[in-house]
């Protein structure tokens, strides 16, 4: 039942690929002949660029406008624009587009310096190929949003395996996790590693050893297996693609070298010859100093907005328990350095000596500790850690320095100390009020899925991402949604 449904979710997808192509193609028939009669009217009527000293009907135009159609078409096929690969670069689209409309252009200027009469004017076609390059620049941007709210729905999504549970494999499942809206699901992953090849990362499920890929093929529908084992293992990378190859799924191989991130590494001439090299993955000082401006700016005026709810709350805390309003913790900052947090406090006095009697209540895997309906939580504390109305005393924190805005969740001492290796990547940063794991569902993940959106946030960091997280943190903050 259960490989009916899913050959009939790929089936599904393979047809809704068909759809979008041919969505996409009709569209730039109607974009090009939009463009050309725009361009006719530019030429003729408005006369924009240079005076036109005789007439021309757009009937008599229909030869040049069908050339016109029948080039661009043909180009924009031959260079794959309709190739439908997963999440292309819009500038990347735009490159390819402008290169099919320049081909099609001269085709078409030359077809009327050899048969065209003197009243074809090639500036009209120059006008109408750049009018379609801004067209089908817009159209790709709504095609790329639509694109991603249907592939968060599920819709068109490829199934995928991933070979080899190393740094490299983390890192394409902090992608595959991290950006839903590239189109992926992860059905799990094969590793050698005996450990490994047995434990799950988040949801990203343990299949067991390589030698189970056919076996995992053969039982499952897989559009694609993505291959980040080292390249000294070369035989086995071969192995694993024949076997790709004999069940019909695309191997995707990712060079080691990649385990640096691309991000990290820069391409240098010596003496004619390309080398890459390698630099630190770590924010620069000048992106540094740019991200601590902003959360001493905004963290000071939300310090000083959110002041009487602040208030608020710690009267309504006063008044329901006895205690201090402001709690204090211990927590990790960068590399690990203590450093005191501080939060309205939303548990009843002295809370924390009742954890030890709580550890069977525990609901969250790794080394956090997580109730939902926790018997220490206070009834104004509920509220408050609804709506993240507790974690405003943390702007001080910001302002000090000891926390950012946007990084990864501030951890306890005695959580690190039970860290596995690749968990301390997270500490590379200062910890942040808010990150990707508030936005995608933060108690709701697992402690390795939250880990692997961390380091994905470290190693792609840039202020768009930043202001891009704060901005969603809102609505998220407002719905509160996974916050217990």
């Amino acid at each position: 039942m259960h490989a009916t449904r899913e050959r009939q979710a790929h089936i599904n997808a393979r047809k809704h690929q068909q759809r979008v192509r041919l969505a996409l193609f009709l569209t730039d028939i109607i974009l090009i002949n939009i463009a050309f009669t725009v361009g006719f009217v530019m030429r003729y009527q408005w006369q924009w660029f240079r005076d036109i000293s005789f007439a021309a009907t757009l009937r008599e135009y229909l030869p040049i406008q069908v050339l016109f159609n029948i080039a661009l078409l043909g180009f924009f096929w031959l260079d794959g624009v309709y190739a439908l690969r997963r999440s292309p670069a819009w500038l990347d689209q735009i490159w390819t587009i402008t290169s099919s409309v320049i081909k099609a252009t001269f085709v078409v200027w030359v077809a009327i310096f050899i048969y065209g009469p003197v009243v074809y004017s090639r500036l009209l076609i120059m006008q109408a190929g750049m009018l379609l390059i801004l067209m089908m620049g817009i159209s790709r941007l709504v095609r790329a949003w639509y694109d991603a709210h249907q592939r968060k729905k599920g819709v068109g999504v490829a199934n995928v395996i991933i070979v080899g549970a190393g740094e490299l494999g983390r890192a394409v499942m902090r992608t595959l996790f991290a950006r839903p809206e590239l189109g992926y699901r992860c059905a799990g992953f094969v590793d050698d590693d005996p450990y490994r090849g047995r434990t799950d990362i988040g949801r990203f499920a343990a299949l067991g050893e390589v030698s189970a890929l056919p076996e995992i093929l053969r039982r499952h529908e897989i559009d694609e297996v993505v291959i980040t084992l080292p390249w000294s293992a070369q035989p086995k990378i071969v192995e694993v693609i024949e076997q790709c190859d004999a069940f019909g799924a695309k191997p995707r191989v990712v060079p080691s070298l990649l385990q640096m991130n691309l991000n990290r590494i820069d391409v240098n001439d010596f003496g004619g010859i390309p080398m890459l090299s390698a630099h630190d993955s770590d924010i620069g000082p000048f992106n540094r100093a740019f991200k601590r401006a902003v959360d001493v700016v905004i963290g000071a005026l939300m310090l000083l907005l959110s002041s009487p709810l602040i208030a608020i709350a710690a009267i309504a805390i006063r008044i329901e328990s006895p205690g201090a309003v402001i709690f204090s913790q211990s927590r990790a900052g960068k590399d690990g350095k203590p450093f005191q947090v501080y939060k309205l406090r939303s548990m009843f006095k002295d809370a924390d000596r009742l954890k030890e009697q709580l550890k069977d209540m525990n609901e969250v895997d790794g080394p956090m500790f997580k109730i939902r309906e926790d018997p220490r939580r206070t009834k104004v504390g509920r509220l408050i850690r609804k709506l993240s109305i507790d974690e405003l005393p943390q702007f001080w924190n910001v302002v000090k320095g000891d926390m950012s805005i946007v990084g990864p969740r501030p951890a306890l001492l005695e959580e690190v100390a039970q860290y596995d290796e690749w968990h301390h990547e997270r500490l590379r940063v200062k910890p942040g009020i808010t990150g990707l794991w508030q936005i995608s569902g933060r108690s709701e993940l697992t402690f390795d899925e939250m880990v692997l959106l961390d380091v994905y946030y470290i190693d792609s960091w840039s202020p768009s991402l930043d202001f891009k997280i704060m901005l969603r943190t809102v609505p998220h903050v407002l719905s509160g949604r996974g916050a217990y």
